[in-house]
């Protein structure tokens, strides 16, 4: 895996952050891991496809390679849990989102290759994700980061029921200024009602890792999480996990606008 993630910078605002589409496993990783986890059944499929369109806004895509079993890009480097209380996957994963074992028996890493995990697929990514957000403050003045993510609709363990359509994050209002967040509402609300689709925000997932740390309102960087439901754009519930251009485009409109609206706002003050 070299390099760790694909990077396509953009000459507007808005940085897209895609930390769990990628599907590429460390060296002799793969012998370790159980038959279901092969099929990396809770990646983020198809999510740079999803998203191609936000180039015509000038926004900077940045894509994982590496999978989330590798490590978790989402998760902090210390491991410390986002949802405390809550059924979630760590830093190195040990576990699928059903509770499942990854690993085959005694193959799990231990705290000196989960440290070597970061150094080699983490550690890179953030440096890039946050020497993309200085490049971009500094054209602009402030920047804007994106953070796209997707999961199964049903994942009985994480939560109960069906997953709304789109789930914006905001870490409860502390990772953008309130009027980019009023705005993104505003526009995801209508959008989702017009094509039919369910929103909520602030749910069951409100930001990881990403949009807690490098969200600083104060400092001029602005962050937003997007969870979307995978049987909205594709085949979520056994390989090949196939995309679904049908079920896509009708998605694609309700985030097009939604993306528009965070490309067209400026600071106010």
């Amino acid at each position: 895996m070299d390099p760790v993630f694909d990077l396509a910078p953009g000459d507007g605002p808005l940085v897209i952050s895609m930390p769990h589409c990628g599907t590429a496993l460390s060296p002799g990783l793969a012998e370790r891991l159980t038959p279901q986890a092969l099929t990396l059944s809770d990646t983020d499929w198809h999510i740079p496809r999803l998203y191609d369109f936000a180039r015509d806004a000038g926004a900077t895509l940045l894509s994982a390679r590496c999978s989330r079993y590798v490590v978790d890009l989402n998760r902090p480097p210390d491991g410390a849990s986002l949802y405390p209380g809550q059924a979630t996957t760590g830093l190195c994963p040990d576990t699928l989102f059903d509770g499942q074992p990854l690993y085959r028996d005694g193959q799990a890493p231990d705290a000196a290759e989960i440290a070597e995990r970061v150094d080699a697929y983490w550690r890179p990514y953030h440096d890039a994700l946050a020497a993309e957000l200085a490049r971009v403050k500094a054209r602009h003045g402030f920047a804007l980061l994106y953070d796209a993510h997707s999961i199964r609709s049903r994942v009985p363990r994480l939560f109960d029921g069906r997953l709304p359509d789109l789930n914006l994050g905001t870490a409860r209002g502390t990772s953008a200024a309130p009027d980019l967040i009023a705005a993104v509402v505003a526009t995801m609300e209508r959008a989702t009602a017009a094509e039919g689709l369910t929103c909520v925000t602030d749910g069951r997932f409100v930001g990881g890792h990403i949009t807690r740390w490098y969200g600083r309102p104060a400092e001029n960087v602005h962050a937003l999480q997007m969870e979307l439901a995978q049987d909205r754009y594709m085949d979520e519930d056994a390989p090949p996990f196939a995309y679904r251009p049908d079920r896509a485009e009708r998605l694609q409109r309700a985030l097009r606008p939604l993306l528009e609206t965070l490309a067209g706002w400026r600071p106010t003050g």
